[in-house]
């Protein structure tokens, strides 16, 4: 079967995305524990390798055609999840200057609606 370039990147998009960041959790994981609310139990770098390792995980679900609405499943409940972590580097990032700390603290928010539309999509539409 011969796909299109549209549907080969709607279709890679967030497998490849939540990968990229899964793998970055283990290469440089000191900004990912800082995303780690201080009130979660344990230590946050265990929290940082554990989502890491969620991510990868969605992200294969993802990439699988069989697996494909569980993986979309998947990335609605960890993108819901990981809110929290968005929260939290508005908390952090108070005291820093506005650009580009707060911007993009503040920018993140709203970004979880589309990804978990994207994925409850995925989901419905596999």
């Amino acid at each position: 079967m011969r796909y299109s370039t549209t549907k080969a990147v709607k279709y890679w998009a967030m497998p490849a995305a939540l990968g990229t960041m899964g793998v970055l959790h283990f290469v440089a994981p000191k900004p990912f524990d800082g995303l780690i609310p201080p009130e979660l139990p344990g230590s946050r770098r265990a929290w940082t390798y554990g989502s890491g390792v969620a991510e990868l995980a969605v992200a294969g679900l993802l990439a699988n055609r069989d697996t494909r609405a569980l993986g979309g499943a998947a990335a609605t409940a960890l993108f819901v999840g990981v809110f929290p972590g968005n929260l939290q580097m508005v908390r952090a990032y108070r005291n820093k200057p506005v650009w580009p700390y707060k911007v993009i603290a503040w920018g993140r928010l709203p970004l979880q609606i589309p990804m978990i539309m994207a994925a409850d999509k995925i989901r419905r539409s596999a």
